[in-house]
């Protein structure tokens, strides 16, 4: 089978080098240009240093629209609109957005929002696919089993902490070691940019939903993961919310519902979540696990291309959790 050929812009960020990674090992995929404007003519390696010894590529200045079959959008939040408007697009380029830009549903354009537990029969169709947020990941499987089945009455209240590297590349004051290191902040408290499409996919399966969204962002003092913790009103018992977490994730490959406690370090440098849930009284709380980069980002963006392409969802992400 001939291979699909992939085009990346702004490829010298955290996102862009684990596609690259992702890629160059995947079965039914080739890079034919990565494009990063400030590195032209440089290796890949001398930015994404964990590459050393993988490859030969050099980054590109311009980019070869017509060489590619699907191109995925890397750069900073608010480039990728720019980016669309200011290139002509060829008729049947796939297009895979790795920002905000496109994420929240709008009749200027024609995103599909590429959250496969979700909408994996429409991401199949797609031409255009939003990838979600780090922390929307987490947070939306958390709940879509209770929304499908209408059962999201009362407040949602979650805490996540995400690593350094949810920050992107660039530094700043809170992604340096010396401030990072041996320390915990929140940020963004209830103002998160990413609730807006947790709330959209919310209302896609429970249209009627009302109540309070209560969101704390924790700057954690390790470099990749996400930890969310959520708890909302559930009147049905342990075992009922085991069935109906199970049957929703059903048959998605990458979803495991599992009864044992997860950690961080089982799915970091995997494209897995894991949702633990327990029930206290009335409330029952909801744990998941997940990795920024991979799941929360660049790997659910090759799960995505598998889609669009009619691939096997999994091809290229069978990846081993670093664990100890």
């Amino acid at each position: 089978m001939e291979k699909i050929k992939v085009g990346i812009i702004g490829a010298a960020g955290y996102t862009a080098g684990e596609l690259i990674r992702i890629l160059m090992n995947h079965p039914g995929a080739e890079i034919v240009f990565a494009q990063s404007a400030s590195h032209s003519g440089e290796k890949i390696v001398t930015v994404h240093d964990d590459l050393l010894g993988e490859t030969d590529l050099s980054f590109t200045g311009a980019a070869d629209l017509d060489s590619a079959d699907v191109i995925f959008l890397c750069q900073g939040h608010g480039k990728s609109k720019a980016y669309i408007e200011q290139n002509d697009i060829p008729d049947g380029l796939k297009v895979i957005d790795l920002s905000t830009d496109f994420r929240l549903k709008e009749a200027s354009h024609s995103f599909v929002y590429g959250l496969p537990e979700m909408n994996r029969e429409i991401i199949r169709q797609a031409d255009r696919v939003a990838n979600p947020g780090c922390f929307a990941t987490g947070i939306q499987l958390a709940f879509l089993p209770l929304a499908a089945a209408g059962l999201l009455k009362s407040a949602l209240h979650i805490q996540a902490i995400t690593g350094s590297t949810g920050a992107g590349q660039q530094p700043v004051e809170t992604t340096h070691f010396s401030w990072r290191e041996g320390n915990v902040s929140a940020y963004k408290i209830f103002e998160h940019q990413h609730q807006a499409e947790i709330l959209q996919s919310i209302h896609q399966l429970q249209p009627g939903f009302d109540q309070e969204f209560n969101f704390v962002p924790i700057r954690g003092n390790f470099t990749r993961g996400i930890f969310v913790s959520a708890y909302t009103h559930f009147d049905g018992s342990l075992k009922d919310a085991d069935h109906l977490f199970s049957g929703f994730y059903d048959g998605h490959p990458f979803t495991v519902v599992t009864p044992v406690n997860p950690s961080l370090k089982q799915v970091v440098n995997t494209n897995k979540v894991l949702i633990y849930l327990e029930k206290h009284g009335n409330r029952l709380v909801i744990i998941t696990c997940s990795d920024n980069l991979l799941k929360g980002a660049s790997g659910q963006a090759v799960q995505n291309m598998n889609l669009m392409f009619g691939l096997e969802e999994t091809a290229g992400l069978r990846l081993k959790p670093v664990a100890f």
